[in-house]
């Protein structure tokens, strides 16, 4: 079981010689799709117990079990960063979601501007998209994925604390270099294809929690800026700088 491929995020305690039941759909993945049998071993994670080494030690089409033989990796949690986002069309939202979750978003927030094209999304999808990033990446942590809420009341009822990252398309030439900015939570914020209208982006520009940033002397697509974004603040002030 050393060589186990397959990850499985499960709603389920994980500890030693744990018992965990199985969905059907769990079930089917794993024996009709993946083709695993009793004796085979899968890595699972909850968000909260690390990553485990379980048996399959039951299966049939619509159940089956696993046991947890051994921890294999401890939780490891990302920095206390959220993505807020515009929401865009769905294949690109989808890409928002799971690059954010590859990436260490610890919560993702789709916000309602006045330019959004969208006006709903399904939370439910998205949060799916977020658990199968965590499975393929080697994640032990799964980002909440929040309902749809307005830009205006996010920032009305802003958490004392926590710096803002605004991701300014007026800005012209490359990002300014974010060592200097404090540690602690933050919060990255991308528009939508349209950009902020006048009036959030006075609102922004006079708010002290937010800081503007370039990304850079081309206008970014909005899943573009997201990635991009991320990664600059990751490099500068998250988890990549080694342990």
């Amino acid at each position: 079981m050393s060589d186990a491929k397959i990850r499985l995020y499960l709603e389920h305690p994980l500890g030693p010689g744990q018992s965990v039941p199985l969905t059907a759909d769990q079930a089917h993945y794993l024996f009709g799709v993946m083709r695993l049998a009793v004796g085979a071993g899968v890595l699972v994670f909850n968000g909260r117990d690390g990553e485990w080494l379980a048996s399959v030690t039951a299966a049939s089409k619509r159940g089956g079990a696993l046991t947890c033989e051994r921890q294999t990796r401890p939780l490891r949690m990302p920095p206390d960063l959220w993505l807020m986002f515009a929401p865009i069309k769905k294949a690109r939202t989808d890409f928002i979601v799971e690059k954010a979750a590859e990436l260490g978003a610890a919560r993702i927030l789709p916000v309602q501007t006045a330019f959004t094209n969208s006006e709903r999304i399904r939370q439910d999808r998205l949060q799916a998209h977020a658990v199968e990033a965590a499975e393929q990446c080697g994640g032990t942590y799964v980002p909440e994925v929040a309902d749809l809420q307005s830009l205006d009341g996010l920032l009305a009822h802003w958490p004392e604390g926590r710096c803002l990252l605004w991701a300014d398309e007026s800005r012209v030439g490359a990002a300014q270099a974010l060592a200097g900015l404090p540690g602690g939570p933050w919060a990255i914020l991308i528009g939508p294809e349209g950009g902020f209208s006048e009036a959030e982006r006075t609102r922004l520009a006079a708010l002290p929690f937010v800081t503007p940033v370039s990304l850079g002397p081309r206008i970014l697509r909005a899943d573009t800026a997201a990635v991009a974004a991320l990664t600059l603040w990751q490099a500068a002030l998250g988890d990549w700088q080694g342990d």
